[in-house]
């Protein structure tokens, strides 16, 4: 049996506000119990040309409240490949690390189970991502900061969408995912959701926006996933089909960025306790996750192969608390 002493650190993939957080919380956890910390940088990146520093809990200092991730992140097409992931694997062997803490969303839980495969490193993942796509957990790190972003700006709009009695879709992140795009939806009282996960039925749509002019609604709010499909051309259609003014507003990246909310630094001081725990008891390549209301976690292979659900039944409530 291997005993952990050192272990790496990477942020991989989208960005998402609390990874700094999980960065401090691994960290300062890990060092207390006699553990040495390599942060690998820019993503899989740094493990596949070998650039790391070293990390303790001075340099984890004053960053629980910054968004994005100061050991930055990128996309790698070359650890998609297997020789980009044996030479990850090379480095973790030449830099003798015991352990590996991935934090990330689902395409890097993926990377991690790929890269478990060609090495002895135990690795642990942590869930971060606001597109709370990680099968095993209730609920990712920087997920409640985003819902709370678009949450502002949606509320912002609306005002406008009342004035000039317009309909409004507000297109949030989510290309293959609709679990931002539903809690949005149903915490800003949006009349539509529209997710990845179920094909548009425009008339439906059209229908639903019809009814509601004819109950006396001059306004609405369609929260629609980014991808649904083109939304400009929705927007058009709506005005063409209805007689309503239906005009487009795209959040982006900001949903991304911002300090962390005080739920996802929770859930990433709790997430980065769970790993070095696992880390320490030498069960590796597992993912930690929130379930039920419990910190636990679930192997690493079993989260890659199957896929979250999203709660399709929001759909139908955001319809009936728009009546």
């Amino acid at each position: 049996m291997v005993i952990v002493k050192t272990v790496g650190v990477v942020t991989s993939g989208g960005d998402a506000p609390g990874m700094n957080a999980a960065i401090r919380g691994v960290v300062r956890i890990g060092h207390a119990k006699g553990l040495q910390f390599l942060g690998f940088e820019k993503g899989w990146e740094g493990l596949i040309t070998g650039t790391f520093k070293p990390l303790t809990p001075r340099s984890v200092g004053g960053i629980i409240q910054l968004g994005g991730t100061i050991l930055h992140t990128s996309r790698c097409p070359e650890f998609k490949t297997l020789k980009g992931i044996r030479k990850a694997a090379e480095t973790l062997g030449s830099n003798n690390v015991d352990g590996l803490v991935v934090i990330g969303g689902n395409g890097s839980v993926n990377g991690a189970y790929e890269l478990s495969k060609e090495t002895n490193t135990q690795i642990v993942a942590v869930p971060a991502s606001i597109d709370n796509d990680v099968f095993g957990t209730d609920e990712t790190i920087g997920f409640d900061t985003a819902v709370n972003t678009a949450v502002v700006e949606i509320d912002k709009i609306r005002d406008t969408a009342i004035s000039l009695e317009r309909v409004f879709i507000v297109e949030v992140m989510g290309r293959t995912r609709g679990f931002l795009a539903s809690t949005v939806g149903i915490t800003v009282g949006a009349e539509v959701i529209l997710v990845p996960e179920v094909k548009t039925d425009k008339e439906k749509l059209f229908r639903i926006i019809k009814e509601n002019s004819a109950r006396g609604k001059k306004s609405g709010i369609i929260v629609a996933a980014e991808g649904i499909g083109d939304t400009r051309k929705l927007a058009i259609e709506i005005e063409k089909e209805t007689g309503k003014e239906a005009r487009l507003s795209i959040l982006g990246y900001a949903q991304r960025g911002g300090s962390p909310t005080a739920r996802s630094r929770l859930l990433a001081s709790l997430f980065a306790n769970h790993a070095i725990e696992i880390l320490l008891q030498n069960h590796g390549n597992r993912v930690v996750g929130l379930q039920n209301g419990k910190i636990s976690s679930i192997d690493l292979k079993k989260s890659c192969e199957n896929e979250k659900k999203l709660d399709l039944n929001l759909l139908d409530l955001a319809y009936e608390l728009a009546t």
